[in-house]
C-alpha cells in the first residue's frame, strides 16, 4: 500500500517510522462520506492489516474546515423493506469494526461532527488544535443519535455526551472544552495537529509491536460488553425516533446557521 490507495482516502506510510497516515481526502465536501469513501476506508484498514512495515496509524481530514462532517447527505442508502434490518454504512469504516488491533491516533482540524464520531470513536487517543470543533446535529433534523452517542460515551463523561448528543446544532464543543474533559489528549496550535499526532504514534511504534497491539486490544476489549449493548438497541430506536426522510429534509433546509461555542 502506498500514497494514493483511492480517491478519497489517501495513505501515505513511512518506513522509517513505522507511521501510516490515512487522509480523508473530500475537503470539497468537508470530508463527508459517501458510499464510495465507505468503501475506501474499509479496505485501508483491512490492508493495513497486514502490512508489518506500518506500526501505528495516524487519522486526519485534508484541509483547514472540518476533519470530518459525517454522512454525505447527498448519498443514497439503499434499505432492506423490514423493520427487522436496517443498513448503516458507518458501521463499517472504524478500524476496529475492521479488525485493525494497531494504534490509530487521530489528528483533528475543523469541525467533527455526527458521523465522524464512528471514526474518533475507534480511535485509540485525539489530538486537536485550537481550530477543532465537535458537535451531534442528529436531534436538530429529527434523528436518534444512537451509535454516535454509545461511542462517544466511551471517551468522555457522561452529561458532556447527553450534552453534545442533545444540543443538536445549537452548540459546538470548543477543543478547549474538547481538552478539559478528555476527548482530546492533547491540545495544539492551528494546524499543528498533525504533526503533534505523527510524533505520538512514531514513539508507540518504535515500541514492541506484540506488546504495543496486546494494549490496545484489551483497552478496547474494555469497553465491548457496553458498546455491545448500546449498539443492541440503536437499530430499534432509531426506527422509532426517526422522521420520515422528507421531514428531515425540511428540517435541515430550515435550520439555523447560528450556533453557542462552548
Amino acid at each position: 500500500m502506498g500514497p494514493g490507495a483511492g480517491v478519497n482516502v489517501q495513505v501515505s506510510p513511512d518506513k522509517d517510522t513505522g507511521v501510516a497516515v490515512v487522509t480523508l481526502d473530500r475537503p470539497e465536501r468537508l470530508n463527508a462520506i459517501d458510499l464510495a469513501m465507505v468503501d475506501e476506508l474499509r479496505d485501508v484498514w483491512r490492508e493495513l492489516r497486514f502490512d508489518d512495515a506500518v506500526r501505528a496509524v495516524v487519522l486526519t481530514g485534508r484541509g483547514e474546515r472540518a476533519f470530518c462532517t459525517g454522512i454525505d447527505r447527498d448519498a443514497v442508502v439503499p434499505q432492506p423493506g423490514s423493520p427487522y434490518m436496517a443498513d448503516d454504512p458507518l458501521l463499517r469504516i472504524g478500524p476496529k469494526a475492521n479488525d485493525l488491533w494497531k494504534p490509530v491516533v487521530a489528528a483533528v482540524r475543523g469541525m467533527a461532527c455526527g458521523g465522524a464520531f464512528y471514526l474518533l470513536g475507534e480511535s485509540d487517543f485525539l489530538v486537536a488544535d485550537t481550530t477543532a470543533t465537535f458537535f451531534d446535529p442528529h436531534t436538530t433534523y429529527g434523528m436518534v443519535s444512537a451509535y454516535e452517542a454509545v461511542l462517544m460515551a466511551q471517551m468522555m463523561p457522561h452529561g458532556e455526551t447527553a450534552r453534545t448528543a442533545l444540543m443538536g446544532t445549537a452548540e459546538r464543543m470548543s477543543a478547549r472544552r474538547a481538552h478539559e474533559v478528555g476527548l482530546v489528549t492533547e491540545l495544539t496550535e492551528p494546524g499543528q495537529a498533525l504533526t503533534a499526532a505523527t510524533a505520538a504514534a512514531a514513539v508507540i511504534a518504535g515500541y514492541p509491536t506484540e506488546a504495543v497491539q496486546g494494549t490496545v486490544r484489551a483497552l478496547w476489549a474494555a469497553k465491548e460488553a457496553s458498546l455491545a449493548q448500546g449498539y443492541a438497541q440503536a437499530p430499534h430506536l432509531v426506527a422509532l425516533g426517526n422522521l420520515p426522510g422528507e421531514r428531515q429534509a425540511g428540517l435541515f433546509r430550515a435550520r439555523q446557521r447560528e450556533f453557542r461555542l462552548r
